[in-house]
């Protein structure tokens, strides 16, 4: 069996035990479900024509804000499923199951991907929720097959990128509270984007982190598939980058975690 045979298997490996570590406790998972959803109806019941009273010159009524914030619900869904990963992969630390496998003849880069993988469709599952609950409280898309399609891919590439990320912080964190402080940001940022309100209502010195952050180009560019309102250049190229460099720094991070000595 060659090489590559090999780390295919022990990748699938790794991946159906973080899928059945999942199943067996998805409370976990279910927490950081239920807080994009949370915000969903929050945002939208309770704030939704005061948000919308501010954009387009006042004349939005609430279906139009729901068109505006489900695709930053989305993202946030993104960050809540990343901040497990890293409290997961912390518990694994913690618990001596990362000593164990580094003794063992597995690749051990299957490790991370197994992490990275598993949460990738459990980040996709919970995406899928939240989108459908968005579309029984009024979303109403206006997306081509081939929109769709880009947009899955856009949520499937920051998925990847946030969740490199988050392996990494698990990897460095003394223990699983500390993974979960440590990528609170994750969730936060959207907040400081363009989540909730445009980013030209800010003030002009908060602007360009907004604007720039790795959440708003990417909350832009799928509000821009799915409503049909165009992406713009910026924001593809912008939303691009910032995937691959999350996606490589959280690769070579968590690899050089992983590949340090165990923790006394």
């Amino acid at each position: 069996m060659s090489a590559a045979t090999h780390a295919l298997r022990d990748n699938l490996t790794m991946l159906r035990r973080n899928l059945l570590h999942a199943r067996r406790y998805p409370s976990l998972t279910l927490n950081l479900l239920l807080t994009p959803v949370i915000l969903l109806l929050l945002f939208v019941y309770v704030f939704g024509d005061v948000m919308s009273a501010g954009m387009n010159g006042g004349t939005a009524d609430r279906a139009d804000y729901i068109a505006y914030v489900v695709p930053g619900i989305l993202f946030m869904t993104i960050g809540g499923i990343a901040i497990g990963t890293a409290v997961s992969v912390a518990m694994d630390m913690t618990e001596g199951i990362m000593a164990r496998f580094r003794t063992m003849a597995i690749s051990r880069t299957s490790v991370l991907i197994g992490h990275v993988a598993g949460s990738v469709i459990q980040s996709l599952m919970a995406l899928a929720v939240v989108l459908g609950v968005g579309l029984a409280i009024g979303f109403r898309p206006d997306a081509s097959p081939l929109e769709w399609l880009v947009a899955a891919v856009l949520l499937a590439l920051f998925s990847t990128a946030l969740i490199w990320l988050a392996v990494g912080m698990g990897l460095a964190s003394p223990n699983a509270e500390g993974a979960s402080n440590a990528a609170q940001p994750l969730m936060i940022l959207p907040l400081l984007g363009s989540a909730f309100v445009p980013v030209d209502a800010m003030p002009g010195w908060f602007r360009w982190f907004a604007e720039y952050q790795p959440f708003s180009p990417a909350i832009e560019t799928l509000r821009g598939l799915l409503m049909g309102s165009g992406i713009g250049t910026k924001n593809a190229v912008l939303t691009v980058a910032w995937c691959l460099g999350l996606t490589l720094l959280g690769y070579w991070w968590s690899k050089a975690q992983f590949n340090r000595e165990p923790r006394s």
